[in-house]
């Protein structure tokens, strides 16, 4: 009986040794070389993974960066670097640096504050934007307003975003925001867009997502959009959907921002100037 028992253990051993003898040189030979310069470019970036580079992640940009040409490489960006960074990228690929790059921020598109929408109800529930989408709408009724929770204060890898103790929404910081997008993707409501700014730090956009028709929706919110496309006599481009405005991230700020904000009957259309905001994101 131990004569079998030690039979096993030794034809066991030799079946383990020569698999990982086999392993060993299949890994060898087809072992795929590391690129150094796919290496030195994941050096210069900031480790985010964030995806608001259109890629998986640093290690997906630094990789389409290497093998890039100077004309693909001029269409790759790393918001959360900024120029800094892809300017230190384009010099270890010999490339030319790139000019300025517009800057942009998210934005939040909801004014449902305290003051603006009163609470109708309280949420007594996990604190948690995710959790309290799918059970209750917002407490002041709208279906589709800021929840109040914070989840996107707690996702923002860069401390970008805080809620106000008056108004109890978000406010984002337009030095730290990098416009990695992860706001966006974090919301349930879909209420932050990430648009750009121009060279005076003018923004125009509607802040509000309520689809209910005007009556119902000023009941929730004095200033929410009622889709009384008014905005639409001022410009062609901004299309009315569902009872709510949409301003084109095109549309010239500089422009139609203040004549469109004037317009409003709720004053919905946010029209803001963002004073010594910083040009580019530094790693």
């Amino acid at each position: 009986m131990s004569e079998l028992i030690y039979t096993n253990i030794f034809v066991l051993d030799g079946v383990a040794l020569t698999a990982a003898v086999i392993l060993y040189f299949v890994s060898k030979k087809f072992k795929s070389k590391s690129n150094p310069k796919v290496e030195q470019i994941e050096q210069c970036l900031p480790q985010v993974n964030c995806g608001a580079c259109g890629k998986v992640g640093c290690h997906d940009f630094a990789t389409a960066c290497s093998k890039s040409t100077e004309e693909e490489f001029s269409k790759l960006y790393c918001p959360v670097g900024g120029l800094t960074v892809m300017n230190k990228i384009a010099t270890l690929l010999g490339y030319e640096e790139q000019n300025k790059k517009e800057k942009r921020i998210a934005v939040l598109r909801c004014n449902g504050s305290c003051e603006n929408a009163p609470a109708q109800k309280i949420y007594d529930g996990i604190f948690s934007c995710q959790i309290a989408a799918t059970v209750s709408s917002s407490p002041n009724g709208c279906p589709d307003g800021c929840l109040h929770l914070g989840d996107c204060v707690r996702a923002c890898p860069f401390q970008a975003i805080q809620i106000d103790e008056k108004t109890s929404l978000p406010v984002i910081n337009p030095d730290k925001c990098t416009a990695c997008g992860v706001c966006v993707r974090t919301c349930p409501r879909q209420l932050f867009e990430i648009r750009p700014i121009n060279k005076k730090g003018e923004q125009v956009y509607v802040a509000c997502r309520n689809r209910q028709k005007g009556a119902i929706a000023r009941k929730n919110c004095k200033v929410a959009c009622i889709g009384c496309q008014k905005c639409s006599t001022i410009n062609s481009t901004i299309k009315v959907k569902d009872n709510l405005s949409y301003i084109p991230t095109t549309l010239s700020a500089e422009k139609y921002g203040k004549e469109l904000s004037e317009i409003c009957p709720t004053k919905a259309i946010v029209y803001r100037k963002i004073t010594n905001i910083k040009e580019d994101a530094d790693a």
